[in-house]
């Protein structure tokens, strides 16, 4: 199982040296996956958890590529209504190409309702909007027009909801969910074979990002997130995710204080324990078969002609 990290591209602790140091530390300590997440226009309820400055994630994705060799580079999640679908699919094959083949592309239905507006995009339709976006980045890079130069770009599809499961099954090649508790996880590994089973397709990857929040004594309670607690805790839903079938889990480290921008080092004491404790198991298990959704083969489901948060509409 690949360790992923969504690092902080937005608040006011972050800028171009402190992107630069998450970067590189997530690398350093051997992650996977560096991912960031996607605003435009930062209304007042997007404001409240993600303030600015936000740095847009194909522009900052493109410079971290320049400054990492190794990790692979994504977004969790864009938000697909936002931009044209050949915009989307011209810049994602882009950063593929100039990044040496290292993006995954992460997309979801978006949920700021204010944003929304201030783009001129209806947010009932969102789901509908992410359906025809999807279709039509996969249907410009079959046609080559704008094509990842023959690479099959991962597309993960994000959203907790019944719809964000479907979505995932018909158009992506890992299914996405942010920032579960473990028994909601359980169940949603069932809910994903039953939707693909039910569509009669190969069962997408399975690649959660959970909170990462190391805390000296136990946290409990039923409402406890994946990846909240002691290091111990935390390993053990990392274990039980590997179990699940999870090919990848994207930890992350950011608590909705916009303060905590100004403190790095927390997030990157949590990702340094986290290293140290998983490296071991993951280096006995390297060769456990689960995927991320990189080499997912779909055969005629790949470019369908049919149909990321908890508000994903059905």
């Amino acid at each position: 199982m690949k360790i992923g990290v969504n690092i902080v591209n937005f608040g006011p602790g972050t800028d171009p040296g402190a992107l630069r140091s998450w970067a590189q530390t997530v690398e350093g300590l051997g992650f996977d996956l560096l991912m960031v997440s996607d605003h435009i226009a930062i209304t007042p309820d997007v404001a409240v958890r993600y303030p600015e400055p936000f740095y847009e994630p194909f522009t900052t994705l493109s410079w971290l590529a320049g400054v990492t060799t190794r990790v692979r580079l994504g977004t969790t999640v864009l938000i697909a209504p936002y931009r044209h679908p050949l915009l989307t699919a011209r810049m994602a094959a882009n950063l593929d190409q100039l990044s040496g083949g290292r993006l995954v592309l992460g997309v979801g239905v978006g949920w700021a309702r204010q944003e929304f507006a201030a783009l001129g995009i209806p947010f009932e339709r969102r789901g509908r909007l992410t359906d025809d976006h999807l279709r039509a980045v996969r249907e410009a890079w079959a046609a080559g027009t704008e094509g990842p130069g023959g690479r099959r770009i991962p597309v993960w599809v994000g959203g907790n909801s019944d719809a964000g499961v479907r979505r995932a099954v018909r158009f992506g090649d890992a299914w996405h969910p942010l920032r579960p508790t473990m028994p909601w996880l359980r169940e949603a590994a069932v809910r994903l074979k039953a939707a693909a089973d039910e569509q009669r397709v190969p069962v997408p990857a399975f690649a959660p990002r959970i909170a990462l929040r190391l805390t000296a004594a136990p946290v409990g309670g039923p409402d406890r997130l994946a990846g909240e607690g002691t290091i111990e805790q935390i390993t053990a839903d990392l274990d039980e995710l590997r179990l699940l079938g999870a090919g990848t889990v994207v930890l992350d480290p950011y608590d909705h204080d916009p303060r905590t921008t100004r403190h790095p080092e927390t997030g990157w004491q949590a990702l340094a324990a986290v290293a140290a404790h998983v490296r071991p198991r993951r280096d006995r298990s390297s060769h456990d078969g689960h995927g991320d959704g990189d080499h997912r083969r779909r055969g005629d489901h790949d470019h369908p002609t049919n149909h990321g948060d908890r508000t994903d509409p059905s």
